[in-house]
């Protein structure tokens, strides 16, 4: 039977095992974790799992949660249709 895998970041897929192993391996703050893993860098941008992945840290070094400092967030990206841009430029909002 296949080992059950307990997933922290649904987005990318990211297991407890993988954070665990970024955390043993040196990383030390969510956003080590976050570059090691891409834990927190699908859709969400974290906000499904950062919760949870603070709790790993905490918990493996002994740090409060309330002391991690919170991931970095980009701007979440999203298809556009290319006609949005085109009429953009027919009205001379772009160059």
């Amino acid at each position: 039977m296949d080992e059950v895998k307990n997933i922290i970041c649904r987005c990318e897929e990211v297991t407890v095992e993988e954070i665990e192993e970024a955390i043993e391996n040196g990383a030390t703050t969510l956003n080590e974790i976050k570059r090691w893993t891409r834990a927190g860098m699908g859709l969400c941008q974290g906000r499904t799992c950062r919760k949870n992945i603070a709790r790993i840290l905490s918990r493996k070094t002994g740090l409060d949660v309330k002391e991690l400092m919170p991931f970095t967030y980009r701007k979440p990206v999203r298809p556009v249709r290319i006609e949005l841009f085109e009429e953009k430029k027919n009205k001379g909002d772009l160059k």
